[in-house]
């Protein structure tokens, strides 16, 4: 594929003047080296390795190394080729695999025969002796996408295939890009930089702006509901939670409003029988327009009917309601399109055929449902009308955006449509088009999507998507622990996944109920995700005492400024079943920054049964150290500054208590399974002249405390802080010495000072919930 440098500014990618960079990485003899050091052996004569023609600038740093593209020439054209390209010994590695065929996750290991197949991307550890971190990221090339996979005798495999028998190829170039650096996060940022311009094909998350649905409390209709949804049903809902003081920003009206049913039933007949999840999923699309349940909805307060008035009353009645979203697939609904209804598209049932290696992943019951009864596929060349109808509907009766599901399917569909790159791009084309056209450029949720095919090329302007594996309350394969450890495998998902995908789309940790055993659990992670905050809690089932803690009384969240990742001692570490490793997960607030700690030991993949399960001889008391140094206080559009600071105020959330710390010193935290602290972590300053000691920490009586700060400036000649408050409650600030007075919004108030902390309670303040507190010494 050609480089489309026309998208990119100067500053983050560069031609490298005359003949390709020098790199650090090199072929000696039969071995991939970097910096001098040998990644992997035996490289067979086939591999070729051609140094990127392009660099990496950051702001304020220095430019980083040159990375290279590896390819290799195969005896024979072939649609699938699998070619070992050198074996990996004894280094310990992280990587992402599909365990579904719609979801990814972590894997570990030290060997090439550690790989799983469907390996998305893969960072091998630094050494001590100054070996670099190593990056390989698969690529597309051509209508050629690549992934990673175990060889025999500890050699990696490339998997690289069209998708179609008919399209086929001998020798490749760029189906695999090796970048190196010190630092893992910067790692692969600048990897996904050079990648943005090698490709021309997607835009980087720095380069979009996120739906307002980010900051927003949201509620779905999912577990509520399952396909029963109803506009009554939704109403209640909504009511529930605004009487119970945690009012959704966002509706999300999950599968169950489309017209859909069986291929045996006539045309007129909704197939709305469907109640059980996975009924539905044989189903296809009869119309772009609502079902009968919203489609004959009569609006108390009007005579109008339909989706349209039922939106309308909504967000009238709830003026919290700032978005109403509903989902759809990809591909229109699970079974797609029925064929030879008016008013449709023109489509053709293709049978789904899985690949080798998505014949590797977990037993699904959506993929088994969909290869049973095949997909009703608009061919690519009019993919637009079904975007266009669906959408232009959605718009015109109010609906704000999409989620739209089931988005990795069409690899499956690809035999007669050029192959898998080639169907891709006209429908994520079609989609990009018309989410520009009536939903804002960005109102998307994209969904079941973990595949480097959608990276590269459906991220053109998407800019949230999902991370992890659905929240799952209980097992589906009735594991009555599952309960339980399932959790554990959502947050693992979750965190890992993001250091890959936040680079295109913004994480979101998806929703959980508020009543499950686990609510706490799942709230922490949510608090801290820097992603949107939803929960799927049927109608009256609300746990407000934990909503509370997450959600503000105008249905806004304090969200963090960047997105949480794994802190970078556990990155090549197992958190799910070495029955040693906590989870640590880190993020930036404006003037804080803040640690979660997990306990998720207690199930996982299992590479011999292919399928999640437990491991409860993992799952107990773990205990793990954490400093300052776990943040990462550089990263994001506002980053930090720690440089010189001597200590930090560490707030722990659940035990309540403050511990200040040294740069170096390690904190020990010591966690049941399955239970978590969130750790509010914060540079102390002192004020000049007094010799005060002072740093924020927040609203305590919120997940995310150190959100609640919104601004904060020291004035030394009046030996005062100003601190910026958004919300309520019971704000906490560290002080060596008592203040003599504090102000909210001007006015003296009482305060109390405990274990060296300024405790003083804010009210809602206006519209806004903005207050300003004054600190006097």
């Amino acid at each position: 594929m050609a480089p489309s440098l026309s998208k990119v500014s100067s500053d983050i990618t560069t031609v490298v003047d005359g003949e390709h960079g020098q790199s650090p990485i090199t072929i000696e003899g039969s071995n991939f080296v970097a910096n001098g050091h040998v990644f992997l052996s035996d490289v067979p004569d086939n591999v070729s390795l051609t140094p990127s023609a392009y660099r990496c600038f950051s702001t304020g740093k220095s430019v980083s190394a040159v990375g290279a593209f590896v390819g290799f020439d195969a005896l024979e054209s072939s649609s699938r080729h699998v070619v070992p390209i050198g074996k990996l010994k004894n280094i310990r590695f992280m990587s992402i695999f599909r365990f579904k065929v719609w979801w990814t996750t972590h894997w570990v290991g030290s060997n090439g025969g550690d790989l799983e197949h469907e390996t998305q991307i893969v960072i091998l550890e630094k050494s001590d002796a100054g070996r670099p971190y190593v990056l390989l990221l698969p690529l597309l090339e051509g209508p050629f996408r690549a992934s990673l996979q175990p060889g025999r005798d500890d050699n990696v495999d490339i998997c690289v295939e069209s998708g179609s028998t008919k399209v086929t190829a001998s020798s490749f170039r760029s189906v695999l890009y090796v970048h190196v650096g010190d630092d893992p996060f910067t790692l692969v940022k600048d990897a996904m930089k050079v990648i943005r311009t090698h490709l021309g094909t997607f835009r980087l998350l720095d380069e979009k702006t996120p739906p307002g649905i980010v900051d927003k409390f949201g509620w779905c209709t999912w577990d509520a509901f399952y396909l029963t949804v109803n506009p009554q049903g939704v109403m209640e809902g909504v009511k529930g939670l605004v009487e119970g003081g945690c009012p959704p920003g966002l509706v999300l009206i999950d599968d169950g409003w489309q017209s859909i049913g069986h291929d045996e039933d006539p045309i007129t007949k909704e197939g709305m029988n469907c109640t059980v999840a996975g009924e539905q999923m044989p189903c296809r699309l009869l119309k772009f327009q609502e079902n009968y349940k919203f489609r004959e909805y009569l609006s108390p307060s009007s005579s109008n009917k339909g989706m349209g008035a039922f939106v309308k009353d909504l967000k009238d009645q709830y003026n919290t309601v700032d978005y109403v979203y509903v989902w759809h697939a990809l591909c229109g609904y699970w079974g797609g399109l029925r064929p030879n209804v008016p008013g449709l598209p023109e489509n053709k049932i293709i049978k789904p055929e899985l690949s080798p290696g998505l014949q590797m992943t977990m037993e699904d019951l959506a993929v088994d449902k969909i290869v049973s009864t095949g997909i009703g596929l608009v061919p690519p060349e009019s993919v637009d009308q079904m975007y266009e109808g669906l959408h232009s509907h959605l718009e015109n009766v109010g609906i704000d955006g999409v989620k739209v599901d089931v988005i990795h399917l069409l690899e499956m569909l690809s035999e007669n449509y050029g192959g898998r790159v080639d169907l891709a791009k006209p429908y994520y084309k079609a989609l990009t088009a018309s989410v520009r056209k009536h939903f804002n450029g960005n109102g998307v949720i994209a969904s079941m999507e973990h595949c480097n095919d959608f990276m590269f090329l459906g991220t053109e302007a998407i800019c949230l998507g999902r991370v992890g594996d659905d929240f799952w309350c209980t097992d589906p394969s009735g594991d009555p622990n599952g309960t339980f450890w399932l959790q554990g495998c959502h947050m693992v998902h979750c965190a890992y996944n993001s250091l890959w995908m936040g680079n295109f789309i913004h994480p979101d940790w998806d929703m959980f109920q508020s009543s499950h055993p686990c609510a706490a659990f799942h709230a922490a992670s949510r608090a801290i995700s820097g992603g949107p905050i939803y929960v799927s809690d049927s109608v009256g089932k609300h746990n407000f005492e934990l909503l509370k803690r997450l959600v503000l009384p105008d249905g806004s969240i304090l969200r963090c400024e960047y997105y949480a990742l794994p802190t970078r001692d556990c990155l090549f570490e197992d958190p799910l079943h070495d029955g040693k490793t906590m989870l640590k997960i880190w993020n930036l607030n404006k003037y804080t920054g803040v640690i979660g700690v997990f306990n998720c030991q207690g199930g996982g993949w299992c590479r011999e049964s292919r399928r999640n399960k437990c491991a409860s001889e993992y799952s107990h008391r773990v205990t793990t150290k954490t400093n300052p140094k776990d943040i990462e206080w550089k990263s994001g559009k506002n980053p930090i500054s720690v440089e010189g600071v001597q200590v930090f105020a560490f707030y722990f959330s659940e035990a309540k208590n403050l511990v200040l710390s040294k740069p170096t010193d390690n904190i020990e935290i010591a966690l049941d399974p399955f239970n978590f602290e969130l750790i509010t972590v914060s540079p102390v300053t002192v004020l000049p002249g007094k010799s005060i000691q002072f740093a924020p920490i927040g609203l305590v009586n919120m997940l995310n405390c150190g959100g609640a700060i919104q601004s904060l400036a020291y004035d030394g000649s009046q030996s005062s802080v100003r601190v910026g408050v958004r919300g309520a409650g019971e704000m906490r600030m560290f002080a060596s010495e008592k203040p003599k007075a504090c102000k909210v919004d001007g006015n003296d108030v009482g305060f109390e000072y405990e274990g060296h902390m300024v405790v003083v309670h804010v009210p809602w303040s206006s519209q806004s919930g903005l207050s300003t507190i004054d600190y006097l010494f």
